[in-house]
């Protein structure tokens, strides 16, 4: 299936999950995660509607960015190394994987206006994966309000990759309600609007737990392409 048909069952079932909760669709802002794919894979998806790109290596950002510039709207995704930060810090729109002071420095030190931030919480506190623990959350964006080119946006995760549908719930829900209470700080430098959850076999139930922005990639623009 082409990309403008694999979208028409994404956001089918994007509808069916609002439907569910009693949200409007249009709250759901869908990230085609491009990593994989070729520059003419994701010229498909910026032809079928889709302008925000998701990429997680910054060779293959930059490489798509050299060939689509920036008509895309651009979301790095990936861990994102300190000396790389230079690399892709006047490209790219948003980052989706703060998880530490020193990428905090060097963005707010390489930026030239303010970057839109998530910051990566690991919830399901997996060793395999990246982010804060829950607990250091609130403290590590607290610390940020000293860096005036970093906005935070919002919170990022990933849920464990398992058929456990009520764990992965779990974790989808956890991120929520830090949401909540980072919110009520009501801190200028963090507005933490967004939820970065939810990717291809998990973004029906991210939905329903209250995600924003959801990081598609083997269900819309396929495997390996």
């Amino acid at each position: 299936m082409g990309v403008s048909s694999n979208l028409m069952v994404i956001k089918e079932k994007v509808k069916k999950s609002c439907e569910k909760v009693n949200r409007d669709p249009e709250e759901i802002t869908i990230i085609a995660v491009t990593k994989y794919s070729t520059v003419e894979r994701a010229k498909e998806v910026i032809d079928a509607g889709i302008r925000d790109l998701g990429e997680n290596r910054d060779q293959e950002f930059i490489n798509k960015y050299n060939a689509l510039g920036s008509k895309p709207i651009w979301h790095f995704i990936g861990t994102l190394q300190t000396r790389k930060v230079k690399n892709i810090i006047d490209k790219v729109d948003y980052i989706h994987s703060l998880d530490r002071i020193a990428l905090a420095q060097e963005i707010d030190k390489r930026a030239t206006r303010q970057i839109p931030c998530f910051v990566q919480v690991n919830v399901s506190n997996e060793d395999s994966k990246h982010g804060l623990a829950v607990d250091e959350v609130i403290p590590f964006i607290e610390q940020l309000k000293e860096y005036s080119n970093i906005q935070i946006i919002g919170l990022m995760t990933m849920a464990p990759n398992t058929e456990d549908k009520q764990l992965i719930r779990n974790c989808f829900r956890g991120l929520k309600q830090l949401q909540q209470q980072i919110q009520k700080k009501k801190w200028q430098h963090a507005t933490c609007t967004e939820l970065s959850m939810g990717m291809s076999n998990d973004y029906d139930i991210a939905i329903e737990e209250g995600a924003t922005i959801i990081r598609i990639g083997t269900a819309l623009v396929g495997r390996n392409e």
